[in-house]
């Protein structure tokens, strides 16, 4: 009888140069994740109802009003900017130079997990192709494999 092991994810082995498992990312305030071409930040009923709690309205004004219908659920809604389409909480005028997150205690998983995301971990060269987009990504802390792969285990992305 033969055992197969287990696959060894590519961010749990250890990097060349430092001898750390783990990938390193923080956040810039570049906005670059919450902007761009037309995209989704879906939304569960738990957060919409937080999200209208925070900006005092109800969450069927909030549906109305934030969120829109799309192919892969209900998603907040965008506003066309110079930068492309911006998430509709995206504030770029209360810090100049910045993009901010203006319900970010109450943001939704998606922008919590950024970028641990299933469809950015399959493999090295996607992290990399990501960093170009991002800057945060491979600055900042280390997240060690475990943190990595709860966040990645939160949205389906």
């Amino acid at each position: 009888m033969s055992y197969s092991l287990p696959q060894i994810e590519w961010f749990a082995k250890p990097d060349p140069d430092s001898g750390e498992a783990g990938l390193r990312f923080e956040c810039t305030m570049c906005g670059n994740c919450c902007s761009g071409p037309e995209g989704y930040v879906l939304v569960d009923d738990a957060e919409v109802h937080a999200l209208a709690k925070r900006i005092g309205i109800t969450p069927a004004a909030f549906l109305a009003t934030h969120t829109r219908h799309t192919i892969a659920g209900r998603s907040l809604t965008e506003k066309i900017t110079p930068h492309g389409n911006d998430c509709i909480f995206l504030d770029r005028e209360k810090f100049p130079g910045r993009a901010v997150c203006g319900v970010y205690e109450d943001r939704p998983k998606q922008c919590r997990t950024w970028p641990f995301w299933k469809s950015l971990l399959v493999s090295r060269k996607r992290w990399e192709l990501a960093s170009r987009m991002c800057p945060g990504i491979n600055k900042g802390p280390r997240f060690d494999p475990e943190e990595i792969a709860r966040r990645r285990a939160v949205v389906d992305i």
